[in-house]
């Protein structure tokens, strides 16, 4: 591979100006389109020597044919620029926005003679005001079904409409009270335009004002003893409050505001939006995001911003933006948003308070989407077997590896070593077959995963189990002896492919336990996190799967699986520390020892207790205070740093409760096998510390 890519341009060709550059392949196709402060400099990091190029960076590089680049007067003129350039030519390498299905929204027709509302998922009828979006189409009748009880606007059709103007006869929904048009013969078309103004406003946060009206005008109906126009106030009343419930109060109520809440990781994002008006949520968005080239966190939050708002009108910006982080051009994206609304736009941070609340709400919906796209493709099943396809021809394999084991090793701070394999079976979890591992001694992570496939592979060469004899003598008249074949244990099945969680030096790991053992004919690579990238023994130069592949999301997910029961396993082992100290302490029964893990609610804040601390739980007098007191002093470890939260349902990284779905592993000394293995068997001890489930009698 060259060094240097041909098209480089000269020296001092490239201006320091502001600008938009382009890169395009042999065919003219555009690949990638970034905006810079000074384009020389960033146009320069792209030219630097490709084995110091991002692996992702390298391949788009590689494969472009040319770049040019167009010179803007400022920063802000490149945002817009490169965002119609974006939406232009859709370039491969850029942010994608994969699950961008259309929401529906509330529509008011203000182009209209007599306005009308209602749901549609258009955005581009002319002169429409919108609300939303909704993520759901009953949310939003429901809305306007409450809300023409407070504000009887048209609900009918243009031709219902034309035809009842035409006849003098109302509409249908004007003749069930479903329509409060001048089609219904109710109200005048300037008495109905003041109602849609009206019923705009409050849909724009202006609940106060009518709330207060309606109460004023139902008590002084009231007092006139109009017990019939109070009870028509009560009931609009009682349905503002019905819509009030369904938008709770977020922030305070003159606060309007966009909240973005991002879940990423190397290769894809998921947004989530909360539309803020009036200080509360009026609608709500999640879309999915593609990453193909590496991108920060702050870049990415630039561009989310550019795309929501490139094609909004100026009533759609909002006062404040709220993100998880501010992008690396944040002045000039916040002058572009004041431009675009035409007054003043903060983007911001939410740090603290109700903002900080919210943003959280955000970020979970966010990760709960990420989940969702990333797990969606195993349940189709076009969709495994292309991963498989795709997965068996990048790795060269002889066949497509129908069963994948997938390892990772777990840690606190080089204590509590703990090893876990889970099994993929057509694309598949197997949760049955997945196995825990704890290590003793070990010096490092290679180590730790030369241990573990040792260890796995030794059960490939345990001979198969012997059939039962029959209890009947063969030789006698009248009896067919039937031999039934030896059974194989499940953790005796060769896999098709080992993986790793792992760059080169774990890869090499594996591949020296596999020589060892003598079984060299399974194929082992590795994953390395941050770059998404697969590793083969004694290649120099990573494969560097599609981002679209569907084996890259396979082997995403395997790494992803291996790593969380790795983890439930060695929190597991820390909590059955603290337990096993506290069991230890005459005087306290099971009953104490939740009591005191429920109330200290982690490790380093029950071993840092005082002993009036822990004499405030119902149940502990002095002496018995002191006496844990002092044997958590003399227990305490490395563990003890840990924050695991041991009361409440402690939760992984992917947000599952630990052994969730038949996941929580047995606690045994070497390996160790699911709960519910093998309904109704036993599980007995093997030889060499293995302790496997029995076969159902």
């Amino acid at each position: 591979m060259a060094s240097q890519l041909p098209y480089k341009p000269k020296q001092g060709e490239i201006p320091t100006d502001p600008g938009v550059y382009r890169f395009r392949d042999a065919n003219g196709r555009v690949l990638y389109v970034g905006k810079a402060k000074n384009l020389r400099q960033r146009l320069s990091n792209y030219f630097a020597p490709l084995h110091t190029l991002h692996e992702r960076t390298r391949r788009m590089v590689t494969t472009a044919a040319s770049v040019e680049w167009t010179v803007v007067p400022t920063d802000v003129d490149s945002l817009q620029l490169e965002y119609q350039w974006i939406k232009e030519f859709d370039p491969p390498f850029n942010v994608r926005y994969r699950d961008d299905k259309s929401y529906p929204f509330m529509a008011i027709t203000l182009a209209d003679e007599a306005p009308r509302v209602m749901v549609t998922r258009n955005r581009r009828i002319r002169g429409a005001k919108y609300f939303g979006p909704y993520p759901k189409v009953w949310a939003v009748h429901d809305t306007i079904d409450l809300m023409i009880r407070v504000f009887p606007i048209r609900t009918c059709s243009d031709s219902s409409y034309k035809r009842a103007m035409q006849t003098g006869r109302p509409c249908f929904p004007g003749q069930i009270g479903k329509c409060g048009g001048p089609c219904s013969g109710r109200v005048t078309i300037e008495e109905h335009r003041a109602i849609v103004d009206d019923f705009i406003a409050f849909m724009q946060g202006g609940d106060e004002r009518f709330t207060k009206e309606l109460t004023a005008k139902m008590r002084a109906a009231a007092a006139a003893m109009d017990y019939e126009a109070a009870a028509v106030y009560r009931d609009r009343l009682q349905s503002i409050e019905a819509v009030l419930n369904k938008s709770a109060l977020v922030l305070p109520e003159k606060a309007d505001a966009d909240l973005f809440g991002i879940a990423e990781d190397e290769l894809s994002a998921a947004v989530h939006h909360f539309v803020i008006r009036g200080g509360r949520v009026r609608g709500v968005s999640s879309t999915t995001i593609d990453k193909e080239l590496d991108i920060s966190g702050g870049d990415l939050v630039g561009q989310i911003i550019e795309r929501a708002y490139g094609d909004a009108a100026a009533a759609d910006v909002p006062r404040r933006v709220l993100v998880p982080a501010l992008p690396p051009d944040a002045d000039e994206l916040q002058q572009w948003l004041r431009d675009k609304r035409g007054k003043a736009v903060e983007l911001a941070v939410a740090h603290r308070g109700q903002r900080a609340e919210l943003m959280r709400t955000a970020t979970l919906n966010a990760q709960q989407a990420l989940l969702r796209h990333k797990t969606r493709r195993t349940s189709d099943y076009v969709a495994r077997t292309q991963a498989l396809t795709d997965l068996q021809e990048a790795l060269g394999l002889d066949e497509a590896p129908l069963r994948i084991e997938c390892f990772d090793i777990s840690h606190l701070q080089g204590t509590n070593v703990v090893g876990s394999m889970v099994v993929f079976e057509d694309g598949l979890p197997r949760k049955d077959q997945y196995r825990s591992f704890s290590i003793a001694e070990t010096t490092d992570d290679t180590d730790s995963i030369h241990q573990v496939l040792t260890r796995r592979l030794a059960h490939l060469d345990r001979p198969e189990e012997e059939p039962d004899v029959p209890a009947a003598d063969p030789t006698a008249d009248g009896v067919v002896v039937q031999t039934e074949p030896a059974r194989r244990r499940r953790f005796a099945y060769p896999p098709q492919l080992l993986i790793v969680d792992g760059g080169k030096p774990q890869v090499d790991a594996a591949a020296r336990a596999l020589r060892e053992t003598g079984h060299e004919e399974i194929p082992v690579v590795g994953i390395a996190k941050r770059l998404e990238e697969i590793w083969l023994p004694d290649d120099d130069f990573p494969v560097i799967l599609p981002r679209s592949s569907e084996a890259l999301y396979l082997v995403q997910r395997l790494r992803d699986e291996a790593h969380r029961f790795a983890i439930t396993h060695q929190r597991k082992r820390r909590r059955r520390d603290i337990r096993t100290v506290l069991s230890e302490i005459p005087g306290l029964g099971e009953a104490r020892i939740k009591a005191l893990l429920r109330h200290f609610g982690s490790v380093t804040a029950l071993r840092g207790a005082t002993v009036e601390q822990i004499r405030e739980l119902p149940g502990i007098g002095p002496k018995l205070a002191e006496t844990v007191h002092a044997a958590l002093r003399t227990g305490a470890g490395p563990e003890a740093a840990a924050d695991a939260r041991l009361a409440g349902g402690e939760t992984d990284a992917r947000g599952e409760e630990p052994g969730a779905e038949g996941s929580e592993p047995l606690e045994f000394d070497a390996v160790t096998a699911p709960q519910g293995v093998a309904p109704g068997g036993a599980v007995r001890s093997t030889a060499d510390g293995v302790r496997a489930p029995e076969p159902s009698q």
